[in-house]
This record gives structure tokens, C-alpha cells and sequence, in this order.
């Protein structure tokens, strides 16, 4: 049990969690056909306290809010990055030790912060050169004042910039894929930064690149399958986690409860919380697949890696070296043939 939850804070961490999302977008509720205003419904509504001037007394709190969020955003890169290496080790060895693990891959898992951060960065100005420019350019050329105009352009522009957009997720997916399962051993194994690792795993996938393609496709499949499988599972903690909670917001709500500063802060630290043990609990069921998809990927690599094939398959243990025979070893002397001994003389005869 305790190798089964610290698989699972691991898991968690390095981001190998297979579960599938829950979409409410699909169920249709009923709409009244007059919209009322926002003052209205604020006036209608059981929330009184909630009113539009009183929003600029939340600008503190959201501003803190935000300042957080990009702090932790950037502490958990930071665990992810360190922690895919004792994923990583725990697999190869079978034994999980999150202690020992932190002391010998955090500065590889440095090293690959940095590279996840450059990733990001490079994401950023991708999206914004191949959707932001074009964007950019169609309001410049006065597409957006008169779309009848410009319909069927306008159309074929969306298209395209879809099409690209897709395009770009995936490329993006498929260099994320090929650095957590191949790009970490490599780093790991030849203690590198993430530029020669790189150019290393790169002189690796060049003479065989097809078998990495189809890698990728079983790799999507195996994962479609288990997101259905884990997800299944995964609705007893949703539904033990998100109906009391609904319940207690329920009941404020009956109660009267406004929306201020502290009940604000008692819901976000309480979903919180929440959602921390809500994920954890998925972890824990998600630990089979979160162990199977790195061991895939180290088998799939280790036959094309050396390093890594040595480390799975050590050579056997030299034989005992026996001592020297002696130099030129006396011959063995068979025994003598039996000869029987004389016989004594016979008596000279009487005269």
C-alpha cells in the first residue's frame, strides 16, 4: 500500500495521470427567451450582497489570486519536471522512494524545468505568429467591419486558421510525448542539458523515424483506452467529492449566505482542498496505467537505445576464475609388474 500511494503522488506529479475529463457542455437546459439584464437578475436574485459596485472590493483578492496562480503554476512545473525523473527511476528499479529519488534527479529535473519553459515560451510565439498575425492582418484589411462583403473569405479564413491551429496542437502533443518517454532517459542516462539531449535522441530517431511514427499512433490508441477504462472508475471519487460539496453550497445558499470577501475565500480555499483530494484519489486509481505507459515506452526505447538496454538487461556476473594448473606436471608412474621371488636353491643329492 505504501508503494501503491506513492505511485500515485508521483504519477500525479509527473502528470501521467490517464483518466478522461467530464463534459457537462452537452446537456441542454432550458433558456427563457428574454435575457434579463445583469442589473435585473442581480435585483432578483437570492444574493443580494452580490452587487456591481461592490466588485472593486474584490480587486485585491483577485489580484492575489492571480499572483498564485502563477506561482504555483510555476512550482508545479517544477515538480513535474523533477518528478517524471523518479518516475522514470522508479519503473527501471521497481521501488519507489520518493526521498532518495529528489536527492538524485533534482538537478536533472532542473534541466528539464528549463527545457519545459523554452517549450512554452516557443508555444506562445508559435500561436501567436500562426493565428495572431493572420487575425491582425484580416482587421487591418477591414474584414471585420463588413463581414457580408467578405463572407466566403472570411469562411475559408477560419477554416485555414482551424486547420493550422490543429495542426499546431498536435505537433506540440507529439514533442511533448517524445520528450517525457525519450528525451528524460537520455538525459537521465548521459547526464546532459536539454539542447544535447536533444541533438543525441535525434541522432537516434534518424535512421528508424517510421517506427517512432507508429509509436505515437499506438501511444494515442493505448491512451484513448485508458481514459474510457480509468475514467469509468474515476466517477465513485467524483461523485463522493462533488455532491457533499454541492450539498454545503446548497445549504448556505438556503441559508441566506452572501457572497463577501470570507465566504469568496472559504470557497476557494475550500474547492481547494477539495479538488486536491479529489485528484489525489484519482491517482490512486489511475496507478496501473500510470505505470504501464512509461514501462511501454522504456521497453519500445531500450532495444534502440544502448544505454538504456544495458541498464534493463545487466551482463551476468563473470564466472570464478579458477587457479593456474602447475607448469609442466610430472607424469603419473604406473606400478611395477608383480614378479614372484626366487625360488631357494635345491639340495645337492646324498652320495
Amino acid at each position: 500500500m505504501g508503494q501503491w500511494t506513492r505511485l500515485a503522488l508521483v504519477g500525479f506529479l509527473a502528470a501521467e495521470v490517464n483518466t478522461a475529463s467530464c463534459n457537462f457542455n452537452g446537456f441542454n437546459f432550458p433558456v427563457p427567451n428574454r435575457q434579463p439584464r445583469t442589473e435585473e437578475f442581480l435585483a432578483q436574485s437570492h444574493f443580494p450582497h452580490l452587487d456591481p459596485a461592490r466588485i472593486a472590493q474584490f480587486g485585491a483578492l483577485i489580484a492575489a489570486a492571480f499572483v498564485l496562480a502563477v506561482v504555483l503554476f510555476f512550482v508545479i512545473l517544477y515538480l513535474n519536471s523533477v518528478f517524471r525523473f523518479i518516475l522514470f527511476d522508479s519503473v527501471i528499479k521497481k521501488h519507489c522512494s520518493i526521498g532518495e529519488g529528489w536527492t538524485r534527479w533534482h538537478r536533472a529535473g532542473r534541466r528539464y524545468f528549463v527545457w519545459q519553459l523554452v517549450f512554452i515560451v516557443t508555444e506562445v510565439l508559435a500561436l501567436c505568429f500562426l493565428i495572431g498575425l493572420p487575425v491582425v492582418i484580416a482587421a487591418a484589411l477591414g474584414w471585420f467591419r463588413d463581414l457580408g462583403q467578405h463572407l466566403g473569405r472570411s469562411a475559408l479564413g477560419v477554416i485555414l486558421l482551424v486547420g493550422l491551429f490543429l495542426v499546431f496542437v498536435l505537433l506540440a502533443a507529439s514533442v511533448r510525448l517524445i520528450a517525457k518517454d525519450f528525451l528524460v532517459p537520455v538525459m537521465a542516462l548521459e547526464n546532459l542539458d536539454f539542447a544535447d539531449a536533444w541533438s543525441r535522441l535525434l541522432g537516434i530517431i534518424r535512421p528508424e523515424p517510421g517506427k517512432y511514427v507508429i509509436y505515437l499512433l499506438l501511444k494515442f490508441v493505448l491512451a484513448i483506452a485508458a481514459a474510457i477504462l480509468f475514467g469509468i472508475l474515476t466517477l465513485i471519487p467524483i461523485f463522493a467529492v462533488v455532491v457533499p460539496a454541492a450539498i454545503a453550497l446548497f445549504a448556505g445558499y438556503k441559508a441566506g449566505l452572501g457572497w463577501n470577501v470570507t465566504t469568496v475565500s472559504l470557497v476557494i480555499i475550500g474547492g481547494t482542498v477539495l479538488l486536491s483530494v479529489l485528484l489525489f484519489a484519482v491517482s490512486l486509481i489511475s496507478v496501473p496505467g500510470t505505470v504501464f505507459f512509461p514501462a511501454f515506452a522504456i521497453y519500445f526505447f531500450s532495444s534502440r537505445y544502448p544505454n538504456l538496454n544495458a541498464l534493463l538487461h545487466p551482463a551476468p556476473p563473470p564466472a570464478p576464475v579458477l587457479p593456474p594448473a602447475p607448469e609442466n606436471p610430472r607424469p603419473f608412474d604406473p606400478p611395477a609388474p608383480f614378479e614372484p621371488p626366487p625360488l631357494p636353491p635345491s639340495p645337492e643329492p646324498i652320495g
